[in-house]
C-alpha cells in the first residue's frame, strides 16, 4: 500500500459527515497517515493519540489469535459518550475511524468495508 492508497481512501473516508478522524496505523502503532475533520479539535493530546494508536494496534493483534476459529475480524467498535471509536483490521496496518457519537456504527462500517474493498 502506498501514499496514493492512503490518500484515495481517506478522501472517500471524509465524504461521510460524521467522521471526526481517520487514520491508517500500523502494527506498532504508529501513525501512517491520517487527519482530523477541519472543524474538530481534538480530545486527546498528540501524546494521548500516540498512546490510543499502540493500543489499538496491541488490541488487534490479540484479536487474530482467535482468527482461526471464529473468523477474521471486519471491525470492531466501541461507542463512547463523546464518540464511536471504530478500527478495521487490514493486512498489516489497521485504519482507525472516530465519529460522531449518533452514529449508525453498522451503515457507516459496511461503506467503510466497501471503501477498503475498491
Amino acid at each position: 500500500m502506498n501514499d496514493n492508497f492512503y490518500q484515495q481512501r481517506l478522501d472517500e473516508i471524509f465524504q461521510e459527515r460524521d467522521i471526526r478522524f481517520a487514520g491508517f496505523i500500523d502494527s506498532e502503532g504508529s501513525l501512517i497517515k491520517g487527519k482530523f475533520r477541519e472543524d474538530i479539535i481534538p480530545f486527546e493530546t498528540n501524546e494521548d493519540q500516540q498512546k490510543i494508536f499502540r493500543e489499538l494496534a496491541y488490541r488487534v493483534a490479540t484479536r487474530k489469535n482467535f482468527d482461526y476459529s471464529m473468523g477474521q475480524v471486519k471491525y470492531s467498535a466501541s461507542r463512547r459518550e463523546k464518540l464511536v471509536m471504530m478500527s478495521f483490521p487490514l493486512k498489516k496496518n489497521i485504519l482507525l475511524i472516530t465519529t460522531e457519537p449518533n452514529v449508525n456504527i453498522d451503515r457507516l462500517a459496511y461503506k467503510i468495508l466497501q471503501i477498503l474493498e475498491n
